[in-house]
């Protein structure tokens, strides 16, 4: 049995004393790595800040940051030179509205409510704006809104979009006066074909009473049928010309429409020229009666087109078939034909003005190019969509979907 000593046991105070001393250790460990990690997110934002400064002072666009009332808190040099301003106090401190022309104040009322009343994340108009010399100019403005002390900012840019909207107002004036020009002429050139036409008319006529001097000379009979087709062409061409140019003077006066009657009727004006090329004409209805609202008389030109086109293109023997349905609160109409069908390369360009596509009908019918394209325009007003599934020589269908 061994005789050392034995240590005396360790008193419950200095026990205590070294838990204490360990936890203010830990404690002040803890409080130097939240002091560094505090440091490194200051220093991040810092750097955050600093990029975001040299972005804002530096970019060639407009930038600058409104409060709620459209006060203008920050701004770059930017917006200074775009607004002529002398420095950054003529803007700091002022609303942005003391800026807009007075024919577009109401433009940055609709952005503060579009913002912080509905509650958009950004929003984006044309506007224009005064310099401080007096002087105006066209402005495409960005705003987004982000939350900033409690509150919400709009973080605004601006574009000077002057150069663009004199281009635009520049192309607009040419085309308006081609468009005029060419109404004036093609209204101006109905009269002489129609006194062409009248004269061939009257040809034939003396033609066929001179019964005694035998029958007239086959080629005079076929070059009167010549002129008189020309002529059904070129007015055909001036009408479809006119109808372009009237398609948006005037408003679309759309009214709930009996489908079934209508189409029953429209069909009827197609049935004369599909006996004389011996194709079938099918209306295809549900039993239940089939409402929409439409303007009858411009829509009446979809189906006519429509229809005209299937019959082109339908030799003897087929069939062309109107429909309508119902489907999920919305009308649908259909032409569908068992004719040549249209190859897949043209189906792209069918809607264009002037379709350079278009073809000769089957029974030598001339077409303007233009007769889908004011389908589609006509469809367009009435806030529908049309489109088609073609295969050559296995038929073609339109379809209308409308509101």
């Amino acid at each position: 049995m061994s005789d050392a000593p034995i240590p005396p046991p360790i008193s419950t105070s200095s026990e205590a004393a070294n838990h204490v001393l360990r936890a203010e250790n830990s404690e002040l460990r803890a409080d130097q790595a939240a002091a560094t990690a505090q440091e490194a997110e200051q220093e991040r934002y810092q750097q955050s800040q600093a990029r975001f400064r040299t972005v804002f002072e530096n970019s060639p666009l407009g930038q600058k940051i409104i409060t709620p009332d459209l006060t203008i808190r920050q701004a770059n040099p930017a917006v200074v030179a775009m607004l002529g301003c002398g420095q950054l106090e003529d803007l700091v401190g002022h609303k942005i509205i003391e800026f807009a022309h007075p024919a577009h104040r109401a433009d940055w009322q609709e952005l503060q409510t579009r913002l912080w009343e509905h509650k958009l994340p950004s929003f984006a108009l044309e506007t224009c704006l005064v310099r401080c010399d007096g002087s105006s100019f066209w402005c495409q403005v960005t705003s987004v809104l982000f939350p900033d002390e409690g509150g919400e900012l709009g973080y605004t840019i601006l574009e000077d979009i002057s150069a663009r909207k004199g281009m635009e107002a520049k192309l607009q004036r040419l085309y308006d006066a081609q468009e005029t020009i060419l109404q004036l002429a093609t209204h101006d050139m109905k009269a002489p074909i129609a006194q062409i036409e009248l004269l061939v008319d009257l040809l034939q006529r003396e033609v066929s009473g001179r019964a005694g001097d035998g029958p007239p000379p086959p080629e005079m009979v076929h070059y009167l049928g010549l002129i008189q087709r020309a002529c059904t062409h070129a007015t055909g061409l001036l009408e479809d010309v006119l109808y372009v140019g009237d398609l948006d003077a005037h408003g679309l006066d759309k009214r709930p429409t009996d489908l079934s009657a209508y189409l029953a009727t429209r069909l009827e004006g197609h049935r004369l020229a599909a006996q004389h090329k011996g194709v079938a004409l099918v209306l295809d209805l549900p039993v239940e009666p089939v409402h929409g609202r439409l303007h009858p008389d411009k829509f009446g030109r979809v189906l006519d087109n429509l229809v005209g086109n299937a019959l082109k293109f339908t030799p003897a023997g087929g069939t062309v078939t109107l429909g309508a349905r119902l489907h999920e609160g919305k009308v649908h109409l259909t032409v569908q034909d068992t004719g040549i069908g249209i190859p897949g390369k043209l189906h792209n360009q069918l809607f264009d003005k002037f379709n350079p596509t278009r073809r000769t009908g089957l029974y030598g019918e001339a077409t303007t190019g233009l007769g889908l394209f004011i389908a589609k325009q006509i469809v367009q007003l009435h806030g529908g969509d049309i489109w088609l599934e073609s295969r050559e020589q296995e038929g073609t269908t339109f379809f209308v979907e409308l509101p």
